[in-house]
């Protein structure tokens, strides 16, 4: 196993420095999302007062803009983000050298030394995003082995973007002290292996409702209308990255034709079997990449089913307009 330099640092070493006291003075690390669209850059200061003047820049922006159009709805969204863990060398954490793991089957949420490998990265992650304060609430292993997934939300409006980017940079910084990769590529491995996606989950006052799976039918209605213009919005090379993994296959639907329907795992849009029966709740867009832009991919949901939205191009609004439109309910 292929495993970092720097994992092999003497931590203890590193631990003399790190309890040195810095008086007043507060280490501020920067992380932003840098020209690709899905990785992670960071750098740190040092100050001794609260920063105020971080830009509004990149998807944030325009997603909070949208957000706040819809903020009467109180959109609420849960996101499944999957990913797979690498060694230094590409190759999947804990396959064999020279050739492939047993059939897929047993690794789903497995236990034993034999089924899943990396537990100790997936906790650890998930221990420092709840000490962050990030709004995780789960994890679980994934189909293919060294593949893992953890849940981000629920979360009101902007708030799921900022924490599921903070989720992947926390996820980034744990992979480094293990000396391991996480990468989010939606396809990493060809062949009979499931992809990775960051399916979204989505629902509104008026889907949470009483009676609300009148407005889940309606939402999706006018997703289907705009699907050519979602998958663009669903990976940062407008679904070139996703051409690879929505194929029809392994739990996905075709890039080519939107499907919905009940417990249906491999449709674009899935209503989960409980909320048929109950006939409110929310819905899953399963169509988002692993390494999607959560701002892009809930501001494009939230174009199409509350501002109702059609077309390729999303609608330029003016500030007056953002100002004064109330929510469109149907």
């Amino acid at each position: 196993m292929s495993v970092s330099h720097s994992s092999k640092l003497n931590k203890g070493v590193r631990d003399q420095y790190m309890k040195l006291p810095q008086g007043n003075k507060v280490l501020a690390t920067y992380v932003w999302i840098d020209g690709s669209g899905e990785g992670l850059r960071c750098k740190t200061r040092t100050f001794d007062k609260e920063p105020k003047s971080i830009e509004e820049t990149n998807l944030r922006n325009s997603c909070n803009r949208i957000m706040e159009m819809v903020k009467d709805s109180h959109p609420w969204f849960g996101i499944e983000q999957e990913y797979t863990l690498l060694g230094i060398d590409g190759h999947p954490y804990g396959w064999p050298k020279n050739g492939f793991p047993g059939p897929q089957g047993p690794y789903y949420c497995g236990v034993g030394a034999d089924k899943v490998y990396g537990r100790d990265i997936v906790e650890a992650h998930y221990k420092a995003c709840l000490y962050a304060g990030v709004e995780i609430c789960g994890t679980n292993a994934e189909v293919m082995p060294s593949q893992w997934e953890f849940q981000v939300g629920p979360c009101e409006g902007i708030e799921i973007g900022d924490h599921l980017w903070m989720a992947r940079f926390i996820l980034h910084r744990v992979c480094e002290d293990f000396g391991v990769v996480a990468t989010f590529d939606p396809k990493p491995m060809t062949g009979n292996w499931n992809g990775a996606g960051c399916h979204t989950n989505v629902s509104t006052a008026e889907t949470r409702a009483e009676g609300g799976i009148k407005f889940i039918e309606s939402a999706i209605e006018k997703l289907s209308r705009r699907h050519k213009y979602h998958i663009r919005m669903y990976d940062p090379r407008g679904g070139q990255d996703n051409s690879r993994r929505l194929t029809g296959h392994h739990e996905t639907s075709s890039i080519n034709e939107f499907s919905a329907g009940v417990a249906n795992r491999g449709a674009s849009i899935r209503i989960p079997r409980q909320v048929g029966q109950d006939g409110r709740g929310y819905f899953e867009d399963r169509r988002p990449s692993a390494n999607c832009d959560p701002y892009a991919v809930t501001e494009a949901i939230m174009r199409t089913v509350l501002l109702n939205e059609t077309g390729e191009e999303p609608t330029e609004y003016s500030d007056d307009a953002r100002l004064q439109r109330a929510t469109v309910k149907d």
